[in-house]
């Protein structure tokens, strides 16, 4: 049934090295030591955030092994003559791919792509700079809808909140995002100089599948239903169970298991603090009125995604703790563990050019994570005085 050994022995390096599981799967150990297991530790799992997750996963995976989104990417990329028009394309599709196929993959997809694409047009000078507003890109880009990113997911499942109302309160941070990008554009090296056209947008060799592709749209408005709670989620993933299981087992396979099995060790951590009431009364007067900006500082530290699970159980205020995380996603190499797909792939294109790429990589997302961080406080001290002022007239 397996592909090979060497694919359970990659999976298992994987477990052994990956720094966020062994954190969250410690904790939730040593929390076990203060509420001893029992049936309500079943409970703390979000059973149907998981799903879900695991659902859009398999989907997008599917879509992945048909070459969907290189192949869009060939389409865009036919069209421009320019070192601005090519980086822009590549920037964008990060931007506006992440919103339905995760910052993950949009950066595991488009990575690699814009770097074939860029040596084979001659333009390796600009693989820095476009990798890393790829990055910020699919970051950014992602927090506008629940299936953006894990922790949009997340939220948007436990806390019941409206699709519209979810993307209004992302949308203003998300099109100042495009704003700061375009301007970016403006700064690229050489960017009104003409490409050599040979063949950089021939890169996708793999072969598709039509139908396939068909029947994995199909699944990916299934699972879109789900998500918006107009299909019960156990139902539309045994269904994409099934239909895997017969279009390509190995689908399933390459699943992101390693995320999974993070989220339910810090659902065990956060269940059991949550039953411990000191710590949870100290943790929640902490938190509470200052949700932004904690998300925000400890996402540089844990990564967004285990800073949600860790900070939604001591909090009420979930959209600032919505838009804390996504904003924090920005800033450190970690703050987000999507930027570590980019810093791996243009590592192993060009290893000489790790500290530099680092460096840049540091300074943009400061400039990015400064500027989101007080256009959020000034919008918060115009509503307010906007507020004060209606109730005084």
């Amino acid at each position: 049934m397996w592909k090979s050994k060497s694919d359970i022995k990659k999976w298992s390096k994987k477990v052994k090295l990956d720094p966020v599981l062994i954190i969250a799967w410690i904790m939730a150990t040593v929390s076990a030591f203060f509420v001893y297991p029992n049936k309500e530790y079943i409970d703390y799992i979000d059973w149907r955030s998981l799903g879900i997750l695991w659902s859009l996963m398999v989907v997008i995976q599917g879509l992945r092994q048909n070459s969907v989104f290189e192949k869009t990417g060939e389409f865009l990329l036919k069209r421009v003559k320019y070192g601005w028009q090519l980086a822009s394309v590549l920037i964008f599709m990060c931007f506006f791919g992440s919103m339905l196929i995760t910052n993950d993959v949009a950066l595991i997809t488009f990575v690699p792509f814009a770097i074939m694409v860029l040596r084979s047009s001659n333009r390796e000078d600009l693989m820095i700079p476009v990798v890393v507003l790829q990055t910020v890109a699919a970051n950014m880009g992602s927090m506008l809808t629940p299936i953006g990113n894990p922790q949009n997911l997340y939220i948007y499942g436990v806390t019941g909140m409206p699709i519209g109302e979810f993307i209004l309160t992302m949308l203003p941070l998300t099109s100042l995002t495009f704003v700061l990008l375009v301007l970016c554009i403006f700064f690229i090296p050489k960017k009104g100089k003409r490409l050599v056209l040979d063949n950089y947008y021939t890169v996708v060799k793999s072969k598709a599948s039509v139908w396939q592709i068909i029947i994995y749209c199909l699944l990916f408005i299934l699972a879109l239903c789900s998500v918006l709670r107009l299909v019960p989620w156990y139902i539309m993933a045994s269904i994409i169970l099934v239909v895997g299981l017969i279009i390509n087992y190995r689908v399933l396979l390459r699943v992101d298991y390693i995320l999974l099995l993070t989220f339910v060790g810090f659902f065990i951590f956060t269940g059991n603090i949550g039953r411990i009431e000191k710590i949870k009364t100290i943790l929640e007067d902490l938190i509470k009125g200052r949700e932004f900006l904690l998300s925000v500082l400890t996402s540089q530290v844990i990564s967004n995604v285990p800073a949600t699970l860790l900070l939604s159980e001591f909090t009420q205020d979930f959209k600032s703790l919505l838009q804390g995380v996504n904003v924090g996603g920005l800033g450190t190499l970690i703050a987000s563990m999507a930027s570590l797909i980019s810093y791996k792939s243009s590592s192993n294109a060009y290893p000489d050019r790790k500290v530099k790429y680092i460096i840049r990589f540091t300074f943009v997302n400061i400039i990015f994570l400064a500027v989101l961080i007080l256009y959020w406080y000034l919008e918060k001290l115009v509503f307010k005085k906007n507020k004060t002022d209606v109730q005084v007239e």
